[in-house]
């Protein structure tokens, strides 16, 4: 590639998007000492962007976030792609590789409406699509009722002031890179696991361009790309669909690393949760190992939620 070509670097449209896209430029040209007009940021627009009346799981899952930037990045139209790690689905093209995961941020959730946890109160009202979110909020707090949410955050936290709901549930993280640091309260994981990927900015490049890869494997996070396969391959393992609640986290324990998992009914009167132990060669065996556990202790209603 001729030095003066710039890379191109796809990412969807949002304003958080951009923020993380600009977040993995800046670290590329940070670690090769290139100028900033290396990396050129092509913005394309997601159906998921484009329809936000209602929730993903109705209108075709999370390839919605993912699959027109596929088409470009197969097609030769960017060189690799920035994304939200949690809104990529679990299974991904063949022609696609993981190329890098940047240091995690806070994975925890922020509550916005109401002082924490603690303040809901049945027939109290949440805005969430998440099937997670809810799964996790009914089984703390059966009798609360569910208004959808879809979004950015400034169109979450308008709706919130206007009094659509009662309360809603938005990542630390994503707040965070919006520099909306005072915003809600942030929840303990031990009171809410995460989504996989979650607070991870992956990165993907075409399978087999050996360059791009390169480039940049150098700003991968160690941790943060071993959490990611752990977390994905747990996700992948259990085989549900984006109507399925799952939460998974994986982080540096000891010498090695724990994977915190669980699967939760909609409703969450039923969760099923357990953990395990990881050298980080041995990441994505131990959170397939995890899942079939959990599976297995689930009940036939839970396990028809991700196994057919």
């Amino acid at each position: 590639m001729h030095k003066a070509e710039p890379l191109k670097l796809g990412t969807r449209g949002s304003p958080l998007a951009l923020v993380q896209a600009r977040a993995a430029a800046a670290a590329l040209v940070a670690a090769h000492g290139w100028r900033e007009d290396r990396i050129e940021i092509v913005p394309i627009k997601t159906t998921g962007d484009k329809v936000q009346d209602r929730p993903l799981a109705e209108i075709g899952g999370k390839a919605l976030w993912t699959k027109e930037l596929d088409r470009a990045l197969i097609a030769g139209e960017i060189d690799f792609a920035v994304h939200s790690a949690k809104d990529m689905e679990s299974i991904r093209p063949e022609a696609i590789a993981l190329a890098a995961a940047l240091p995690r941020a806070d994975v925890r959730e922020r509550i916005i409406g109401v002082p924490g946890l603690d303040a809901l109160k049945p027939g109290m009202r949440v805005g969430t699509t998440s099937p997670r979110r809810a799964a996790q909020l009914l089984a703390r707090v059966p009798g609360l009722g569910l208004v959808p949410f879809r979004g950015n955050v400034a169109t979450r936290l308008a709706r919130i002031e206007a009094g659509e709901a009662d309360a809603t549930l938005l990542a630390s993280a994503g707040l965070a890179r919006l520099g909306m640091h005072d915003v809600g309260t942030p929840i303990p994981v031990e009171a809410m696991l995460p989504a996989p990927g979650q607070a991870i900015i992956a990165i993907e490049a075409r399978a087999g361009d050996d360059a791009v890869l390169g480039r940049l494997a150098a700003v991968s996070d160690a941790d943060a790309m071993t959490a990611l396969v752990a977390e994905r391959a747990f996700a992948a393992a259990l085989g549900g669909s984006c109507h399925s609640p799952v939460a998974a986290y994986a982080e540096p324990h000891g010498a090695g690393f724990r994977l915190r998992a669980e699967i939760l009914g909609p409703d969450g009167q039923e969760r099923i949760a357990g953990e395990t132990h990881f050298p980080d060669s041995d990441a994505a065996a131990a959170a397939v190992a995890l899942a079939k556990t959990l599976l297995n202790r689930a009940s036939p209603a839970l396990r028809s939620l991700f196994v057919a």
